[in-house]
């Protein structure tokens, strides 16, 4: 059997096997095959060179285990392991020979096999793809983490004998003369210039764990001098919602990999192996149910060792409660939201309610305006929320924004590690000149937004804490202006609710990356009454667009149910 026919029969197998393989696994099946049918024609200029990837697989052979119950012995591929490095290194454009795949995603839970696979790509890389002068650079969150691939690099040529005198160590920084090559960690410097890179490789472990994408654009950006450069990400998943690989990454492989979806990247390979969610993001496979834990545990749960390992780690959460968080993110790779006081799952929220398009006009309708003006040096926010009737039932169009002066910008993209000078250019957001927000500009967005969708602002709901002013200019111009004070009595009540409307999907919000980490970043406080409010104190970044758009619901909610039941009572209502 050909590698081709071997990669072709594990597609097709992987397609039909719902019960052990994820729908995500099975995408980047189909993909494989749906690449292969198109290959070597005008639209699709690529072809599956299988030369190229036994040649990595014949290196790979050259390797040893340097731990547990296989140390010492030879390095045989599992058939996910040949799928997706068979995938990496086959592909090929026809014309020039040189890689398709430029980058890729592999997120699996712990104990799969990542730092082994990604130290044999590191040493393939620096020594014998082929390429001169390689630069292979390894990239963590701390030099600790970067140190485990380095490390496993060294322990692995150390036990290849045939390799022997071919390389050398020294000072962090792994050698191969003939090519003139090395390999190393990035430290927490060269994260921050980057400075004389050129790498041929990247290698990012454990993306989840990245507070921002500064080291992957780090190694990115040094690439571009290179002809067929390859930049690896391999990651469990995690609890931070507002990094860049659940913020970015992730969906942007969601998006690839989903048939249904007319877009690719073609220069992008991606594997996710999870657990299920159904459409609405609910997990669908019992975190205690054994056959299908291969589904997040491609290799480790296929072996009698793997198995006894994951085991011992679900009795301990299921004893201790507190370590259930790392079970189901390490274990079985799933995106858990960090506190138990979390306000959203982000799950729901991106999959209930996400709209491309509002669905009906607006025009006419009436709007409701939040506001939340925070310290005029840091980020500030308005929300809009539209009510409009959907078969007799109330739904929410959601719009928000945020504004931040244009002298702190820099300093806030550093502390609070998103891009929002990106945001801007993208219209989510604005930069005002100066040290301090201009409201005029708030004032001018809720205007031309309003006036864009064809609404009528019927109420302006601010915090008398700071907005006050801000309120008498609206007042002035004829809008009514409510107080929304920031308490319980007033705030838990309207917090919930939103909750339990993006719940059921009734808040339709389109793509809005400022707004989805506002979410994700908000947490709440509660008191003996199971009363809630978000909690600026706890959050670990800026909550002020969901702050301002609960603010605007807490009004738009009360006139909708109120409209709705004179709608009830009318003679126009009929069952």
């Amino acid at each position: 059997m050909t590698l081709t026919d071997e990669l072709v029969q594990y597609s097709k197998d992987c397609i039909t096997d719902t019960r052990h393989v994820c729908q995500k696994h099975r995408w980047a099946c189909e993909r494989f095959l749906k690449d292969l049918k198109n290959s070597g024609t005008k639209e699709f200029p690529y072809i599956f060179d299988e030369e190229k990837a036994l040649r990595f697989f014949e290196w790979a052979a050259l390797h040893k285990h340097t731990k547990g119950v296989l140390a010492g012995e030879p390095i045989e591929f599992t058939p996910i392991q040949r799928f997706i490095f068979g995938n990496v290194y086959g592909w090929v454009h026809q014309d020039t020979g040189l890689r398709r795949f430029r980058k890729a995603y592999w997120q699996v839970a712990r104990k799969n096999a990542k730092s082994q696979s990604l130290a044999i790509v590191g040493d393939y890389e620096l020594m014998a793809l082929g390429e001169p002068m390689s630069e292979v650079y390894i990239g963590a969150t701390k030099s600790m983490q970067a140190k485990i691939i380095y490390n496993e690099v060294v322990a692995m040529l150390k036990r290849c004998p045939l390799l022997k005198g071919k390389w050398h160590e020294s000072y962090g920084v792994i050698r191969h003369p003939k090519s003139d090559s090395i390999l190393r960690a990035l430290s927490k410097d060269d994260g921050k210039t980057g400075d004389g890179l050129n790498p041929q490789c990247g290698l990012i472990d454990e993306y989840h764990a990245h507070p921002t994408d500064e080291i992957l654009e780090v190694i990115n950006t040094g690439m571009v001098a290179r002809r067929q450069p390859l930049l690896f990400i391999i990651t469990t998943a995690g609890t931070n919602f507002g990094g860049p690989c659940y913020r970015v990454e992730y969906p942007l492989v969601e998006k690839i990999l989903d048939p249904s979806l007319d877009f690719d990247v073609t220069d992008y390979f991606c594997m996710v192996n999870e657990l299920d969610r159904d459409q609405e993001g609910n997990y669908i496979d019992d975190v205690k149910d054994e056959e299908c834990w291969v589904k997040a545990n491609p290799i480790a749960a296929t072996y009698p060792e793997g198995l006894a390992n994951i085991r011992s780690k679900l009795a301990s959460a299921l004893e201790s409660p507190e370590k259930m968080e790392s079970f189901l993110t390490k274990n079985m790779n799933l995106w858990v939201n960090q506190s138990a006081m979390s306000y959203m799952d982000m799950a729901k929220w991106k999959e209930r309610g996400a709209i491309t398009e509002i669905p009906v006009d607006l025009y006419g309708r009436s709007a409701y305006v939040g506001i939340d003006l925070s310290k005029r040096i840091d980020l500030t926010a308005a929300g809009i929320i539209v009510p409009i009737d959907v078969d007799s039932a109330v739904q929410y169009v959601v719009r928000a924004h945020g504004f931040i002066p244009e002298d702190t910008v820099a300093v806030h993209e550093k502390t609070d590690k998103v891009p929002y000078r990106a945001w801007a250019n993208a219209g989510y957001l604005t930069i005002t000149p100066g040290d301090v927000v201009d409201y005029r500009f708030i004032e001018s967005w809720i205007h031309e937004t309003t006036d864009d969708l064809g609404v009528n602002v019927k109420e302006l709901c601010y915090d008398p804490y700071n907005a006050t002013h801000f309120a008498q200019d609206f007042d002035a111009q004829g809008i009514t202006t409510v107080e929304v004070r920031q308490g319980m009595r007033t705030l838990s009540e309207p917090t919930k609710a939103f909750r339990e409307e993006a719940y059921r999907g009734n808040i339709l919000h389109e793509p809005n990356p400022l707004l989805d980490w506002a979410v994700s970043n908000a947490v709440t406080k509660r008191d003996h009454n199971e009363n809630i409010i978000l909690d600026k104190e706890k959050s670990t970044n800026r909550i002020d667009p969901i702050a301002a758009v609960i603010n605007a619901f807490s009004r738009a909610r009360v006139t909708a149910e109120e409209d709705m039941s004179d709608y009830v009572l009318s003679d126009d209502f009929s069952l």
